[in-house]
């Protein structure tokens, strides 16, 4: 114990040197686990967010469809499977027709996807309850963002026209009866939500689907012939790329702010050692070997990480929970951005991410530590109690 003990004291007796590297570090301490938190909460409500409003519980895709090939569309439709629509009796999944379609909102022309959907269900978290009405118009699902995009309005009305499973060119006006707001980009930008059926019979399409979407706590996933079942993993993988890659770009950052401690803490050492020759001497002298002597040096500089962590949680645990119960305000110039994030990001901080940051720099500061306390081997105590680096 008197090697803890005294290495404390030296490291206090330092004063304002020490204070100086225990602020930088510190500050880095709640840098590194704010941004960790930030990218977690980032996922987190980007998951629940598309999987409450798109995905479900996973998907089953018509072999033909594929989100990010628009001319596949054409043909990505057939007739539900038994199976599946045994689940979709039991409301346990909800089928989605696409269908290619253009606007004409004042005079304009906008290209379109026009999603049927059946108003009754509970599978996706989307007001299509508001579809469920009889009017000359289609009725007519939209979101804020494509509101934005056609100047629509609720009660106003579009022309609409398609292509149906002939080929045949046909059009309808279409009535705007809600207008949605969500934090999900692609159940919103340049698509309208209309009645399942009525959009299966105006593109006589009786009775097919383009995919097929289950409930979250399902359980049962048959197989079946020209359908592609879809797991939360498929789904979701494009959200954990992005997650890593902006964890990647913040680790820039990371090292940055640890190079500059780490730097400030081995200029310390260096001089540490150089100014006090004729204290390692004296202790060399009284019988302390010089493994002893190293560890003494390298655990000053260990424990300014842990000052380092005492000082970040005064200051840190307070600016941590304020940000993640307020939330980091996030401008309208996201929306555009394909994520799903609502107007407020809130950070999300683990056990394991506290944990994980500490040891991690308690490890690299004890490591930097060490490098200077190297030549304290192959010093004499006759040199050094003269004052003289060997």
């Amino acid at each position: 114990m008197i090697i803890p003990r005294l290495a404390l004291r030296n490291l206090l007796g330092a004063g304002l040197r020490t204070w100086l590297n225990v602020v930088v570090l510190s500050f880095s301490f709640v840098v590194i686990i704010w941004m960790q938190g930030l990218y977690k909460g980032m996922g987190d409500q980007a998951r629940v967010a598309q999987t409450d409003a798109e995905f479900g519980g996973g998907q089953y895709w018509q072999e033909n469809y594929d989100p990010f090939d628009p001319l596949t569309l054409q043909d990505a439709h057939a007739v539900i499977p038994e199976s599946l629509q045994a689940q979709i009796d039991n409301g346990l999944a909800t089928p989605i027709l696409i269908s290619q379609a253009t606007i004409y909102p004042e005079g304009r022309l906008h290209t379109i996807l026009m999603k049927g959907i059946d108003p009754a269900q509970s599978i996706v978290n989307l007001p299509t309850q508001f579809l469920d009405q009889e009017s000359e118009e289609l009725p007519t699902l939209i979101g804020t963002r494509m509101a934005k995009n056609t100047g629509l309005e609720i009660g106003g009305t579009v022309t609409v026209r398609w292509r149906d499973a002939k080929g045949t060119f046909d059009a309808r006006d279409a009535k705007i009866v809600q207008i949605m707001k969500t934090s999900v980009p692609t159940v919103d930008q340049a698509q309208i939500w209309v009645p399942l059926d009525k959009l299966q019979s105006l593109t006589r399409m009786e009775n097919e689907a383009s995919l097929v979407i289950l409930a979250q706590d399902s359980k049962e996933f048959p197989q079946t012939n020209g359908w592609m079942h879809k797991d939360m993993d498929f789904l979701l993988k494009d959200i954990d790329y992005l997650i890593k890659t902006k964890q990647i770009g913040g680790s820039i950052i990371y090292v940055i702010m640890l190079s500059l401690a780490m730097l400030a803490i081995f200029n310390t050492q260096v001089l540490s050692i150089f100014r006090r020759r004729k204290e390692m001497g004296t202790l060399m002298s009284m019988g302390m070997t010089r493994g002893k002597i190293i560890q003494l040096f390298t655990l000053e500089g260990a424990m300014h990480s842990v000052l380092a962590a005492v000082v970040a949680a005064i200051y840190g645990i307070p600016l941590l929970l304020y940000s993640a119960k307020k939330g980091w305000a996030m401008p309208e110039v996201v929306d555009d951005y394909g994520i799903a994030l609502g107007e407020a990001l809130f950070p999300v901080y683990s056990t394991g991410l506290v944990i994980g940051s500490t040891i991690l720099i308690l490890l690299v500061t004890t490591i930097v530590s060490f490098m200077p306390t190297r030549k304290i081997a192959k010093l004499k105590p006759t040199d050094a109690l003269r004052g003289k680096m060997t």
